[in-house]
C-alpha cells in the first residue's frame, strides 16, 4: 500500500509512541477473499498476535497537538468518526482494513460513518465531503491517490475536523492539512522483497516488476526500495520488465501472460501486492509452468499468498499489516485529549518464507 514519492521517515517521539503502543493493537480482522478455502477457526492465537506494532522512533521526530493543528479537544467516545475506504472490498487487504476500523469503533463505543470509493478517486473526494456534511468530528482516510485532495482539506479545515490518513499518504503538510500518517515503511518493504528475490534466484538472471497502481506513494516507494537494493546487492540481477497490474489479481494475470510471451526466460517476478502475485501464479499455471520455475515475491501477507509459499509457487511474502483500527483510534484519542502524536507513525511488518509459512499462516489475513 504508497506515499509521496520519497516520504521523509519521521517517527513518533518516544512519549507519543509509548502511549500509542500501550493500547492493545490486536485487531483480529483475518478476513479472506471469496476464493480462499482456508480455515477461519484455526490459529486464533496467532491472529491475535498479528496486530500492528509501532516501530522504534527516531530522535528528533516531529509531532502534532490540537493547539498546533488548530482543532479543539473532545471526548472520542462522544465523537462521530468518518472512515473513507478507497478500494472495492474484494481485495483481502481492504476487507481486513475496513473490518479493523469497524471493530475498534464498536469496541470503543464510537459512532462510525463509512464510505467506499469503489476505486474511483472522484467518488472518494465526494464521499469525504459527504462524511463532513453528515457531521463527522474526525476523519480516517485510506487515500486512493496521493494528490488531488485540496477540496477535502479545505472543507475539513473550515470545520476544524482533524484527519488521520492510513496506508497511503496525502501529499500535503502534516499538522496543518492532516494530523498523522500511519503506514508501513514501503521503501523498506521493497528492499526486503529484493533480499528475498536475491536469495530465491541466486542473485542472477532477469526479473520483472508488477507495479501497483499509479499516483500513490506505495507504488513509488516499493519500486524504489526494490530497485535500489537490487542495484546495491545483486548487479547481475536485471529488471527487464515493468508494467502496472493496478494491485488487482486479474490485471496481474494478464500482465504476466504478456510477460511470459515477451520474456520467456524470466527468472523472477516481484509483485507489489499479493493479489497481483496470485494473478502471476495463475498465468504461470496456465502456461504449463511448474511451481518454482519462476520465483515470485510479493507484498501484503494474505492467507492465499502465504499458502502459495507452502504450495511452492511463491518464494516469499513481505507483510503489510492492514489492521489499522486500534492504532488509528488510539492516535485520535491521544490527539483529541491534547497530547502529542507523531506526524508519521511507522509500523513494523513481518515476513513469510518457506521456513515459517505453514506455522504462521494464522497471522495472515
Amino acid at each position: 500500500m504508497q506515499r509521496s514519492s520519497h516520504r521523509p521517515r519521521h517517527f513518533a517521539r518516544p512519549a507519543a509512541v509509548a502511549l500509542a503502543a500501550a493500547v492493545a493493537l490486536t485487531a483480529s480482522a483475518c478476513a479472506k477473499s471469496e476464493d480462499d478455502g482456508s480455515d477461519d477457526t484455526k490459529s486464533s492465537a496467532s491472529a491475535a498476535d498479528a496486530g500492528q506494532k509501532v516501530a522504534t522512533p527516531k530522535a528528533g521526530s516531529k509531532s502534532c497537538t490540537v493547539d498546533a493543528y488548530g482543532a479543539k479537544k473532545l471526548d472520542l467516545k462522544g465523537a462521530t468518526v468518518g472512515f473513507s475506504q478507497s478500494e472495492k472490498e474484494a481485495n483481502p487487504f481492504r476487507i481486513a482494513e475496513t473490518q479493523s476500523i469497524k471493530d475498534e469503533a464498536k469496541k470503543r463505543g464510537v459512532k462510525l460513518l463509512t464510505a467506499n470509493a469503489q476505486s474511483q478517486f472522484s467518488k472518494q473526494i465526494s464521499d469525504v465531503q459527504d462524511l463532513l456534511a453528515k457531521g463527522a468530528d474526525l476523519l480516517v482516510i485510506a487515500p486512493l491517490n496521493s494528490d488531488g485532495w485540496d477540496p477535502v482539506l479545505q472543507a475539513a479545515a473550515a470545520k476544524k475536523v482533524p484527519i488521520v490518513t492510513i496506508d497511503r499518504k496525502i501529499n500535503a503538510t502534516a499538522c496543518k492539512d492532516y494530523v498523522s500518517f500511519i503506514a508501513s515503511d514501503f521503501v523498506g518493504q521493497g528492499k526486503r522483497a529484493a533480499d528475498q528475490m536475491i536469495e530465491a534466484t541466486g542473485g542472477k538472471g532477469e526479473v520483472a516488476i508488477l507495479l501497483g497502481a499509479a499516483g500513490n506513494n506505495v507504488t513509488t516507494e516499493r519500486t524504489k526500495g526494490f530497485k535500489d537494493q537490487i542495484a546495491a546487492k545483486a548487479p547481475d540481477l536485471k529488471v527487464v520488465f515493468e508494467q502496472t497490474g493496478d494491485f488487482a489479481r486479474e490485471k496481474g494475470q494478464q500482465v504476466t501472460e504478456q510477460l511470459i510471451q515477451s520474456k520467456p526466460g524470466i527468472k523472477g517476478v516481484y509483485a507489489e501486492n499479493d493479489e497481483m502475485g496470485l494473478g502471476a501464479v495463475a498465468a504461470l499455471k496456465g502456461a504449463g509452468k511448474k511451481a518454482g520455475d519462476v520465483k515470485i515475491v510479493t507484498v501484503d501477507g494474505t492467507r492465499n499468498a502465504v499458502q502459495g509459499i507452502a504450495d511452492g509457487w511463491i518464494s516469499g511474502v513481505i507483510e503489510s499489516n492492514p489492521r489499522f483500527g486500534p492504532l488509528a483510534f488510539q492516535t485520535l484519542d491521544t490527539f483529541t485529549q491534547g497530547k502529542e502524536v507523531a506526524q508519521d507513525i511507522i509500523i513494523e511488518d513481518s515476513a513469510y518464507n518457506a521456513d515459517n509459512a505453514k506455522q504462521d499462516i494464522g497471522k495472515a489475513y
